[in-house]
């Protein structure tokens, strides 16, 4: 790391103010962050500098606020690394499905590496185009590069299916960054999940690339004969199908079932939802919200009972689809989620209320996830306002009683 640190050093005059290479300074700061802990921290002036109202005073510098070790980088490396295990055996059990639509009799070594091969192109790319515009936008305002698409472009390539042509991949991520994020000022400033507008962006500019059963399993290299038509359906395919699903609960909950490349595995998707909450990344209150949401109206459907969609047990809901995946990591994106104690729950009981109310009452789209989140995030500030509003109305009701108690005395 100190030669690293020496050869860094020896650059950044050349990038720095009246340097060579100064209008790549943002550049250059970005990839001096990723690998170091940035050696300036955030102050206040005090006193002029020459040219103002005081310039013989000299300037110094006071923190501004206190800051402690958990800032925006290690915050979004911890949700990277709480992507792993559903990242791992996603990629397995891309393997896995292709050795069994095709019937291959593939080890498990061989199914991960399969899978492995067919997901770092989905990488690369999300990363390639999400950074190069993120790293564009950096230098055109010259501002700091953001750490918040390490995340983002991770989600993205998760939550696709695994024949997702490419161009159409990168088309959707440039979109996402530059519509949903960028224009709105950056990280921290977008009101709806990167992510999640990406996806939006191919299900409904590709839906044929999106949706049905051929789409979730990758064709081993070489071949471009299609799956067995039963093997590449999903369970919420097949229901919405009006057939009857394949796979055993136990099978949805280990993840062993077609779907988006990531997201099939609740019990991966629970071991990193653990560890956001052991860090404290992730909001608990709105992962309890859409669970409890999801299975009030999964009850509700339960007690009515009209179709065969209704009499799904509730509790398969949590087991199918992205529900999970989006509860665990999409629903808890700090930036677009209600910020209040009380709008939390609101916002993940509705969230978890309309992805279930989507897929029962709308047989065209099964998986409600995606715009349940959306939805919300367009209502979060709503619901944010609504919780501070009434708290302000409490509180001024008992200041006016104590003022009245107090006159009355």
């Amino acid at each position: 790391m100190n030669i690293i640190r020496n050869i860094l050093d020896k650059m950044k005059p050349s990038f720095s103010r009246g340097g060579r290479f100064e209008r790549l300074s943002s550049t250059f700061e970005a990839f001096e962050t990723f690998a170091f802990t940035p050696n300036s921290v955030t102050g206040q002036a005090i006193g002029g500098a020459p040219g103002t109202a005081h310039p013989a005073r000299p300037v110094a510098y006071r923190g501004a606020h206190i800051r402690d070790a958990v800032d925006l980088k290690r915050t979004i490396i911890t949700m990277v690394l709480a992507l792993m295990p559903a990242l791992l055996f996603g990629m397995w059990n891309i393997g896995y499905q292709t050795s069994l639509a095709y019937g291959l009799a593939w080890s498990f070594v061989h199914c991960f590496f399969f899978g492995l091969l067919r997901m770092l192109p989905i990488i690369a790319v999300a990363y390639a185009t999400g950074l190069f515009i993120e790293f564009l936008f950096a230098e055109l305002r010259h501002e700091e590069v953001s750490e918040g698409f390490i995340g983002t472009g991770m989600l993205i390539a998760m939550i696709v299916p695994v024949t997702v042509p490419l161009w159409q991949l990168a088309l959707a991520t440039a979109f996402a960054v530059v519509v949903g994020k960028e224009v709105f000022g950056g990280s921290g400033y977008n009101f709806m999940n990167p992510a999640l507008l990406a996806r939006a962006f191919l299900f409904f500019s590709y839906p044929t690339h999106m949706s049905g059963s051929q789409v979730w399993v990758a064709p081993p290299f070489g071949s471009h004969a299609a799956p067995d038509a039963l093997s590449g359906a999903t369970p919420l395919g097949q229901l919405m199908a009006g057939q009857p699903v394949s796979a055993s609960p136990l099978d949805m909950l280990l993840g062993i079932v077609p779907g988006s490349t990531c997201e099939t595995s609740v019990v991966a998707i629970l071991l990193g939802g653990l560890m956001l909450l052991a860090t404290g990344v992730a909001s608990w209150r709105i992962m309890a919200g859409v669970v409890l949401g999801g299975g009030a109206v999964g009850l509700l459907f339960n007690a009515i009972g009209a179709n065969e969609y209704m009499q799904l047990p509730f509790w398969q809901h949590y087991l199918m689809g992205g529900f999970m995946f989006g509860c665990v990591f999409m629903a808890t994106d700090p930036v677009t989620a209600a910020h209040t104690n009380a709008g939390k729950w609101v916002y993940g009981l509705l969230i978890g209320a309309f992805a279930v109310l989507l897929r029962v009452l709308n047989p065209a789209y099964p998986e409600g996830m995606m715009l349940a989140i959306l939805l919300m995030n367009c209502f979060a500030p709503l619901i944010d306002h609504c919780v501070l509003a009434r708290h302000i109305r409490k509180r001024k009701r008992r200041w006016q009683r104590a003022e009245a108690e107090r006159r009355g005395a």
